[in-house]
């Protein structure tokens, strides 16, 4: 299995790139800000739901197949574009009434969640940084090189949803007392919006 001085550098770089600003952690604070912590959490579980799947993807090889083709790289990240555009629009459209996304319940917990599993497995770059990131800690000598990929994957999900709960649960805070202005809810949607259109933007412009 895995060695343990190796599982400790793992661990920690994890922590650092869980805590770097990067697409996912930027869409949970403004989401967490502008709609609350409970909003931020259920996309956390979203997002790490995606990282599952990418984590299997890398296990067996499949995720090389978007670092060689242009066509399917270029594919994944525009839809994924287009999706946080749609996210974007929804948005601005709410930032002068209440939001959509205020409103509880089952079916609503869901469609958070699977916003969170939409956004992270349509950004074909969390492939390949898997693809280059999690076989450094990886030792065939140790037993199955699929096996310690599967495990290095579920390590770096349970470092993020820490991560990303920490950020979810603050930046709600932050946002719940602003919210208690009628502006600054406003204004809260109109950033969550903002941070969306430019996710966008950052996603249809990244190269393979």
């Amino acid at each position: 299995m895995i060695e343990y001085n190796a599982l400790l550098m793992f661990i920690s770089a994890s922590l650092l790139l869980a805590f770097a600003p990067g697409p996912d952690n930027i869409f949970v604070l403004s989401q967490s800000i502008a709609y609350g912590r409970s909003t931020g959490i259920k996309i956390t579980l979203g997002l790490c739901t995606g990282l599952i799947v990418h984590t299997v993807i890398v296990a067996l090889g499949v995720s090389v197949i978007f670092r060689t083709s242009l066509i399917a790289f270029n594919i994944l990240k525009y839809v994924g574009a287009a999706y946080l555009l749609y996210l974007s629009i929804l948005t601005f459209r709410h930032a002068s009434k209440s939001s959509d996304l205020k409103n509880t319940g089952e079916g609503r917990s869901l469609h958070l969640y699977r916003r969170g599993i939409i956004m992270n497995i349509t950004n074909p770059k969390v492939s390949i940084f898997f693809m280059a990131f999690l076989p450094q800690f990886a030792n065939p000598g140790n037993g199955s090189m699929t096996l310690q990929l599967f495990l290095l994957g579920l390590i770096f999900i349970a470092v993020t949803m820490l991560v990303f709960g920490l950020i979810s649960f603050l930046a709600g805070a932050i946002g719940k007392w602003l919210s208690q202005s009628a502006r600054f809810e406003k204004i809260l949607n109109l950033f969550a919006g903002t941070v969306l259109a430019a996710l966008a933007v950052t996603l249809a412009t990244t190269r393979q």
